[in-house]
């Protein structure tokens, strides 16, 4: 399939009024015309051609019928998967479920080139930055079911006040940090938790070219598109029907990651886009304007299941209510007795206790009626001022009002801090992260979207923040992390959080130690392959690498590697022996799955065995 354009322009070209002879290209316009119309002549080119006959034409009853639609969508974009048409090839546009463009129709949905493929994605270290790996969805369904299949988790250790020892059993109390590819660690976690997180936040690489998300390919936004659909996806059937996901971004993906959620979540299920106040300082040497905040997008799993908790009423709050005529009742403020609108029933006259006359002004009218105005004055809520001559106003007492407060959609970084504070409280840890969420940001999201008890699920789990937060306010926890890092960072903030630290809110807690967590990774397999295919620097290190894929057995049962001439691979560019190298691993085979966990050539242990089998057998 690699030179079918190249095949079909040398058919099409037989025809005078598709190509252009002076500049050699095919008039795209003329083609899709005559297709449209059924045009003779070019069926008869197509026919006549076994490849475009195989490809464009389908058997029924006896009759070849054109494949019109197919043929338009190709000849409008020639770029091919290596076996197979994608119907979105160079355009990222919006249409509903029919392809009528939404100027027609008013359902919308996000299409882009490589929609219906899976994006493996598989860093090992931040600064990495190599061309992703894509598994077509709909051509290999059941490759994708294979690679998606749960996987064996290796190297279990569980972390507690009295140190850290092997575990050998996972326990529903669990809190849990997984290394390894977050795609295929989310799969492996729908088996057990599926339907039961409470609530996902995310602080997923933002695409901006500086975050360490890869996409060397010519379609990067869709690229990323496409890494975020597999992810979400996944990420919904964790969600319970009651709980919410949290996905921070910035401004480069807000709007088409608006989109793509809309779609994955259900446009009725999105709740709100929160504007965080990331920065104080403005960045003097920005360009045009100096980024200040970034987005939070807020999705229910099923919006009429769930509703967001009260966020604390503050000091600050509470000392509004005063008590200046001893009210039994306690303390209160007063609040405006009028509405800006007419009603019949609010439009009477009341006297103040020192007599003044008082009636609401031109275009408004009381907020009660009279007869409820009486019951009010006779219960003592409503105050004229101390000296009893004022406008007439309601008291409110602090003791009547809801236990906490809605919160609002702009969070500023006082209320929830900001990067800088992110950064300190790692730094206070002796600990080193290039952009860490501050503790007070997630610990609103927790306090919206989680009570004590409730499993939070964060995928990019970086710093730790997410668990750090959740550890201190008692939520049970799950992280998934592929970057090295994880244990140098992740686990080592973790076992300071258990040690008691005082940093981030700790304090705002009451928090002094203690919880435990587990931590373990996927068993590795032709992924350790993939990992150093991507740092290879050199021919020779890729040449003894081949030798060493070959020899592991664990290869592409379409490739036939005794036809990899050796001097032909040394012939290559380091990049096209890498994607050659790429082409020879079986990628249902990155990491161990369950169900080859007791064939001895994968030799898990015993340990491993049975850690594995306790966390699918509860």
């Amino acid at each position: 399939m690699k030179n079918f354009f190249e095949h079909l322009r040398g058919v099409l070209s037989r025809d005078d009024r598709f190509i252009d002879r002076d500049a050699k290209t095919l008039l795209r316009n003329k083609i899709v015309e005559a297709a449209t119309l059924y045009d003779e002549n070019l069926l008869t080119l197509l026919l006549d051609d076994d490849t475009t006959r195989e490809n464009f034409f389908v058997d029924a009853a006896g009759v070849k019928v054109f494949k019109q639609n197919l043929f338009v969508q190709v000849v409008n974009g020639h770029e091919f998967l290596d076996d197979s048409f994608t119907r979105f090839a160079q355009n990222i546009g919006l249409v509903d479920e029919h392809d009528n463009p939404i100027f027609k129709t008013g359902n919308v949905a996000l299409v882009f080139p490589y929609k219906d493929c899976l994006l493996e994605g598989g860093q090992t270290k931040d600064d990495e930055r190599r061309a992703e790996i894509f598994f077509n969805a709909t051509l290999a369904q059941d490759d994708v079911d294979r690679l998606l299949a749960p996987k064996v988790f290796t190297n279990a250790v569980r972390y507690d006040e009295h140190g850290s020892a092997p575990a050998t059993d996972f326990r529903e109390s669990d809190n849990l940090i997984v290394k390894g590819n977050n795609l295929l660690a989310l799969a492996s976690l729908a088996e057990r938790f599926r339907g039961k997180v409470k609530a996902v936040y995310i602080d997923p690489p933002y695409n901006t070219g500086n975050d360490g998300f890869n996409y060397n390919d010519r379609f990067n936004h869709s690229t990323w598109l496409t890494f975020m659909t597999n992810r979400l996806t996944l990420a919904r059937q964790l969600l319970a029907d009651d709980g919410s996901i949290w996905i921070s971004i910035d401004d480069d993906e807000q709007a088409y990651l608006k989109v793509l959620a809309d779609e994955i979540f259900k446009r009725d299920n999105f709740v709100a886009t929160v504007i965080w106040e990331k920065k104080y300082s403005p960045q003097n040497d920005a360009t045009w304007l100096s980024d200040s905040h970034d987005f939070i997008l807020v999705y229910a799993k099923n919006k009429t299941k769930w509703r967001p908790n009260l966020l604390p009423r503050t000091e600050e709050m509470d000392a509004r209510y005063k008590n200046p005529d001893n009210d039994p009742r306690g303390a209160w403020q007063s609040d405006n007795c009028l509405r800006k609108d007419v009603q019949l029933s609010g439009l009477f006259t009341i006297r103040t206790p020192a007599g003044r006359l008082c009636n609401p002004p031109p275009g408004t009218s009381w907020r009660f009626s009279q007869q409820k105005y009486l019951e009010m004055l006779a219960d003592n809520r409503i105050w004229f001022g101390a000296s009893g001559n004022g406008v007439p106003r309601i008291k409110r007492f602090l003791s009547e009002v809801q236990g906490g407060s809605v919160c609002k959609t702009i969070w500023t970084r006082d209320e929830v801090g900001d990067n800088q504070d992110g950064k300190r409280e790692l730094l206070e840890l002796d600990l080193l992260f290039g952009t860490p969420k501050p503790e007070r940001l997630l610990e609103r999201i927790l306090t919206l979207a989680t009570n004590a008890g409730d499993l939070v699920l964060d995928f990019f789990i970086g710093s730790g923040t997410t668990a750090a937060v959740a550890h201190k306010m008692g939520r049970r926890y799950i992280g998934v992390e592929q970057l090295d890092y994880v244990q140098t960072l992740t686990v080592e903030r973790l076992k300071k959080v258990i040690g008691g630290e005082q940093g981030g809110i700790s304090e705002r807690v009451g928090w002094q130690g203690g919880g435990s967590f587990v931590y373990c990774e996927l068993a590795r397999l032709n992924q350790a392959f993939v990992d150093e295919i991507a740092r290879a620097t050199d021919s020779a290190t890729l040449d003894d690498l081949r030798g060493r894929i070959v020899e592991s057995g664990y290869i592409n049962y379409k490739v036939d590697a005794a036809q990899i001439d050796a001097d032909a691979f040394a012939a290559l560019t380091l990049d096209e022996q890498k994607r050659v190298l790429i082409a020879l691993l079986d990628m249902n085979m990155l990491y161990v799955s369950l169900c080859d966990m007791d064939d001895a050539d994968f030799a898990i242990t015993d340990a491993d065995k049975q850690f594995t089998r306790s966390f699918y057998c509860p």
